[in-house]
């Protein structure tokens, strides 16, 4: 048994180890717990179904308001509004309200729709992160060999969006929109005495993507750990 506890230990140990030993690949992109679906939208309506052989639709919602029409067994209607116990349907044969309780019930219908500048903002928010881990270097204009803030910035607008940018922070917060709110694959500008030296790309849940430094690299950080003094629309 203490043998058996002694192996089981070292094995843990040798777990441990060689976890902390494997390095962080480039271009992992739950680090900024970016999840890839920005790009669609939600929605939720109702319709009514009936189920009882007729029911009376009614003018309001109370049953004294006056009957417009009858519906009848197994059609279905879709919902303009419903509130306590009442339904609000139109349509060619039929306007107005139905009690649930004569024997109607509602259905829950869901949409998922694509909202296409925000699919190309994920494209370039997903694109941007691959290159996290990657090298900062002055001037440079590559992320695959290393690059400065605006090379960074560059490089992902004209390859992810089709969109091109000055190799230059300061030019780049004057090639778009200024905007007071980001959005995912906006640009940030941060400055230093009142000049604007870095930028970042917004990538959502209040973080940035950016060649931070050379000594930090390709990075993903807090948007406000420096004040953004300029956010930019390149894409809408």
């Amino acid at each position: 048994m203490i043998l058996m506890k002694q192996k089981l230990f070292v094995g843990i140990l040798l777990f441990v180890g060689l976890s902390a030993a494997i390095p962080r690949r480039i271009g992992q992109a739950e680090a900024a717990g970016y999840t890839g679906t920005i790009g669609v939208e939600t929605s939720f309506s109702y319709r009514l179904k009936i189920e009882a052989p007729v029911v009376n639709v009614y003018s309001e919602s109370n049953i004294f308001s006056g009957e417009t029409a009858k519906v009848y067994g197994s059609q279905v209607y879709d919902v303009r509004s419903y509130d306590d116990g009442w339904a609000e349907i139109a349509s060619d044969s039929a306007e107005g309200f139905v009690r649930l309780s004569d024997g109607a019930v509602l259905i829950e219908v869901t949409r998922e729709t694509v909202n296409p500048e925000a699919v190309l903002r994920e494209k370039v928010v997903s694109y941007a992160l691959q290159f996290v881990g990657g090298r900062y270097v002055w001037g440079g204009t590559d992320p695959h060999t290393g690059a400065d803030c605006s090379g960074f910035t560059a490089y992902v607008m004209r390859h992810a969006a089709g969109v091109s940018l000055s190799h230059s922070s300061r030019a780049q917060a004057g090639e778009g929109r200024k905007v007071k709110t980001p959005k995912p694959g906006d640009l940030i500008f941060y400055s230093n005495d009142g000049e604007i030296n870095h930028v970042a790309i917004y990538i959502g849940n209040g973080q940035i993507v950016h060649a931070s430094s050379e000594k930090t690299g390709i990075k993903v950080s807090p948007w406000n750990k420096r004040t953004p003094v300029k956010i930019v629309d390149v894409l809408s």
